[in-house]
């Protein structure tokens, strides 16, 4: 027979509790193990869908709450020893499960606070090709306007530039500005609308 293959006649282990157990036993574990075993065994039984529900309540995801349910087992069953009161142990298990699932959010907020950025989503050939257009129907707009009116849109709108600056810059009022930049603003609007 195949080594980890039942004899015909053993009874199969049909829960990972006693499973646990099982191996346990086959292994010649003393009589303070064997109690270990039967009462992490018997509050896996009654508690641990009730455990699962308060961490997936913590968590808010399923597969990690019975992680974390499974790890405060696993660290119950090894320290049964050092439990003092035995009466107590439901609510060491329910302290743990709060304790990992805190952990857990943590650890979320660290990884979600260093994780890559994503690249920026490069614009389409289409979507560069119409503002290409649009670009150089402006510009040539733009050359259709007076010399004064097309400074004034110039040095506001691409130089970004206050009308304080044209001002000084064109040698003109700010009034003026105000004017050349209003007018020159109608006229490219016209001629944009024209050329469609």
């Amino acid at each position: 027979m195949a080594a980890g293959q039942p004899s015909d006649g053993a009874a199969r282990p049909i829960s990972v509790t006693e499973t646990l157990v099982a191996e346990v036993v086959a292994l010649g574990s003393d009589e303070a193990d064997l109690e270990a075993d039967r009462a992490v065994a018997e509050l896996y039984s009654a508690h641990y869908r009730s455990l699962v529900r308060l961490a997936a309540l913590l968590v808010r995801d399923v597969g990690t709450a019975e992680e974390v349910v499974q790890d405060a087992f696993v660290a119950m069953h090894g320290g049964w020893r050092r439990l003092r009161d035995s009466d107590k142990a439901l609510s060491y298990l329910r302290q743990s499960v709060v304790n990992r699932s805190r952990s857990v959010l943590r650890h979320r907020v660290v990884v979600d606070r260093n994780a890559p950025k994503p690249p920026p989503d490069m614009p389409s050939a289409e979507l560069g090709a119409i503002a290409l257009f649009e670009r150089s129907a402006v510009i040539a707009a733009l050359r259709t306007l007076p010399p004064r009116q097309r400074e004034a849109l110039v040095l506001r709108f691409y130089a970004d530039m206050s009308e304080a600056q044209i001002a000084q810059t064109m040698r003109i009022s700010r009034g003026a500005v105000k004017s050349h930049t209003a007018r020159a603003m109608t006229a490219l609007r016209m001629v944009l609308e024209r050329t469609g």
